[in-house]
């Protein structure tokens, strides 16, 4: 397969998966706020178990996508496992996101909405530190 065509898959699989990323720990907000109210948890309890089987997939392609490319044009440097290594972030960070979610699911949250708001800026900072490895290549 073409070294281009994979890289375009993978560019958009990774904004497809941080779009999930971004977006689940905002249900987790609305979460925190509405435990008083079953309706709107069952509602929003829904929701966030959808995106997260839709985007689980999604970061699973944009990962061997990635691996692909870093195999196929024999990248070598520091840059690349510093990627490697933000990549096995956002992982732990979406597998996290399913131990939240099994936490509402069965009323188990402890944490506030004021938390989740911090916790739903993890994967902005692990962007920009992988755009910019991509950018600069710094070592």
């Amino acid at each position: 397969m073409s070294y281009l065509i994979v890289k375009i898959f993978h560019i958009g699989m990774v904004i497809s998966w941080f779009a999930g990323l971004f977006y689940l720990p905002r249900i987790f907000v609305n979460l925190a706020m509405t435990q008083d109210s079953p309706d709107k948890q069952a509602l929003l309890i829904g929701m966030a178990g959808r995106l997260f089987r839709f985007m689980t997939p999604i970061g699973v392609l944009a990962l061997l996508s990635g691996l692909y490319l870093v195999w196929d044009a024999s990248w070598a440097g520091g840059w690349v496992h510093a990627k490697i290594t933000s990549g096995v972030l956002l992982v732990a960070y979406h597998a996290y996101c399913y131990k939240l979610l099994m936490n509402f699911k069965l009323q188990r949250n402890q944490k506030s909405d004021k938390w989740f708001r911090f916790f739903n800026e993890i994967p902005v900072l692990v962007m920009f530190l992988a755009v910019y490895l991509v950018v600069f290549k710094p070592f």
